[in-house]
């Protein structure tokens, strides 16, 4: 199961209270304060793994605690320190301040470490508080509370190439040509359900990271279909491929299609709306008199935008795309992403 938001609810452990006592040794008179300090607590620190790719294991497990410190001791023992809490995430993941919005952290590589939750400090035992002038305190100070707060997780997968479109035209049989990738491919709407990532080889030391996403339809901003949820997994993309259906049994108009998605991509996010984009004419094989793919030619020459025409079937211009794919990518900053 794919779950790419969550909430959940940390608590860092508390501070070890001090402790007062004195020294009550044979032969030893008067042998002063000896209450040693608590310990401090737990925090709570948030890490990147590669090995996760969903935060599925967040869905019921919603409450986190560190351990406490331990409290202080006669002889001046001091309390055991509480051990640290260690929560993994996968690479991509927004953490947010549920109360405040405020964004805390954006683990967008792996092995990143934050702090998300500080432990409560010890309290110090009465053999702190001696002086000259007062040699038997009896005074201790109780532990502080440690840090709590509940933090929002949105996972937003890191690819290069996002890909875009209606349902059913083509964008899995596409990913899965080029990359290992296998997601579920039918003949039906809304076959994809969740984000997929694949990994395509340009040659043996070129290469990049493709997402498909659930496809949308007109009105996917106000919850048509799917909703446009998944759009946010091509936010982090540095380009877009648009695939448009060309194939002859479609009913759609082409440049109505590119017109729609564009709406679309606009009302979720301009951001995203303003990605570099290459067009490309899915299903070819199947655009028999050609009329959808003639039409779609021409929109291109008039937006002086080249048309990428394949057939993931065939595999007609696959390789064309890849290399055209490869260069736009390279023209791209990465700190557009």
């Amino acid at each position: 199961m794919f779950v790419d938001e969550a909430r959940i609810h940390i608590v860092a452990g508390g501070g070890g209270n001090g402790c007062v006592a004195f020294r009550r040794e044979k032969y030893v008179p008067r042998g002063g304060p000896s209450g040693g300090d608590g310990g401090d607590g737990g925090s709570i620190y948030l890490e990147s793994s590669p090995h996760l790719n969903t935060l599925l294991k967040f869905r019921y497990n919603k409450e986190f605690r560190a351990e406490r410190g331990g409290h202080g001791e006669g002889s001046n023992r001091h309390g055991k320190k509480g051990e640290d809490l260690v929560l993994s995430l996968p690479v991509g993941t927004l953490v947010s301040d549920e109360a405040t919005g405020e964004r805390l952290f954006d683990f967008d590589a792996p092995a990143m470490r934050c702090l998300a939750a500080q432990g409560g400090r010890g309290g110090r035992g009465n053999a702190r508080f001696a002086t000259a002038t007062h040699q038997a305190p009896r005074k201790a100070e109780p532990g502080k509370p440690g840090e709590e707060r509940t933090l929002k997780l949105e996972l937003k997968l890191l690819a290069d190439v996002g890909l875009v479109g209606f349902p059913n035209v083509g964008k899995s049989t596409l990913i899965s040509r080029l990359s290992a990738a296998r997601p579920r491919i039918a003949d039906y709407p809304f076959t994809t359900l969740e984000p997929c990532l694949g990994v395509v080889a340009v040659d043996e030391e070129k290469s990049f990271v493709m997402a498909d996403i659930p496809g949308l339809i007109a009105g996917a901003h106000q919850g048509r279909g799917l909703g446009d949820r998944f759009l946010k997994h091509v936010e982090r993309t540095r380009l877009l491929l648009h695939l448009i259906d060309v194939a002859e049994h479609t009913i759609r108009d082409p440049i109505e299609d590119y017109s729609i998605i564009q709406k679309e991509l606009e009302s979720f996010s301009p951001v995203i709306a303003k990605k570099p984009m290459l067009l490309v004419a899915s299903r070819v094989d199947a655009s028999g008199d050609g009329d959808r793919l003639i039409s779609l030619r021409e929109f291109c020459r008039e937006q002086r935008s080249p048309l990428y025409e394949i057939s993931s079937v065939t595999g007609e211009g696959l390789e064309e795309l890849k290399r055209a794919t490869w260069a736009k990518l390279e023209e791209i900053p990465k700190s557009q992403a």
